[in-house]
């Protein structure tokens, strides 16, 4: 590549992470206009590299073209939401499943043991001594060895692309944990999950590596029913400004 290619990419790259940045945290509002002209201004980029951008978040999910032309901020109800943390969980399991019946390497379970580990040692802690942020790291590693074992590149993708909505990754909703009294309860059942699903691919128990890890996706599903009864709570979670929320009595 060269310089002139490797700048190119690197404006698009700038462009991409800094408009994702201001839909994210509701600087754009759900269902306004992103005017190209306005986000070169606003950026400080060429119009090339917006435009590839404004393309690329309408392949993650967080801008949707428009009959006039154009993008615009999407919204998500709440519905949506939900389905979009199911479908993670649903590829999740296929992944697990594939993995066991595929057969991991034993180099591929012992890295995931290892990881599981590292999360032991965080868990164990005392309450206010957990780190979550080394949690949500060690958390995301766990999953993304999980998809590697799959040893399944269009599964990779899909994943990767039901994962581009903020709050439908596997870690979106941990900060909401943070203010639960539960949290060590809730910690120490996803991490037993982990082992199981684990065990289940050592064992080459497809089914149910599966099962397991789509009952691991409830856990989001129930910590998203907490936060959206909750502003506080639903402050925590990433994107939540995209999320139209239904009124409650």
């Amino acid at each position: 590549m060269d310089k002139a290619s490797d700048r190119s990419l690197s404006q698009t790259v700038k462009a991409q992470l800094a408009l994702r940045e201001l839909v994210l945290r509701g600087a754009l509002n759900p269902g306004e206009r992103v005017s190209e002209l306005q986000m070169v201004e606003r950026l400080g980029v060429s119009r090339t590299p917006v435009r590839m951008a404004l393309v690329r978040l309408e392949e993650e999910g967080l801008l949707e073209a428009i009959p006039s032309g154009g993008f615009a901020v999407k919204a998500f109800s709440e519905k949506e939401v939900f389905v979009s943390i199911e479908i993670r969980g649903t590829l999740e399991g296929l992944a697990a499943r594939l993995a066991a019946e595929h057969g991991a390497s034993r180099s591929a379970l012992l890295t995931a043991a290892e990881c599981l580990d590292e999360i032991d040692d965080v868990i164990r802690r005392d309450l206010p001594e957990i780190d979550l942020s080394q949690y949500v790291e060690l958390n995301a590693r766990f999953h993304g060895i999980l998809i590697d074992m799959a040893d399944s590149p269009p599964l990779a993708r899909q994943l990767e692309r039901a994962s581009a909505l903020p709050f439908a990754s596997a870690s979106a909703l941990v900060p909401v944990q943070s203010r639960s009294p539960e949290l060590h309860h809730i910690l120490t059942v996803a991490q037993d999950q982990h082992r199981c699903v684990l065990t289940a691919i050592e064992r080459r128990e497809g089914s149910r590596a599966e099962a397991i890890m789509r009952e691991h996706a409830r856990i989001a599903h129930r910590n998203l029913e907490r936060a959206l009864t909750n502003q506080r709570d639903m402050d925590l979670v990433p994107g939540s400004a995209l999320i139209k929320r239904r009124i409650r009595a």
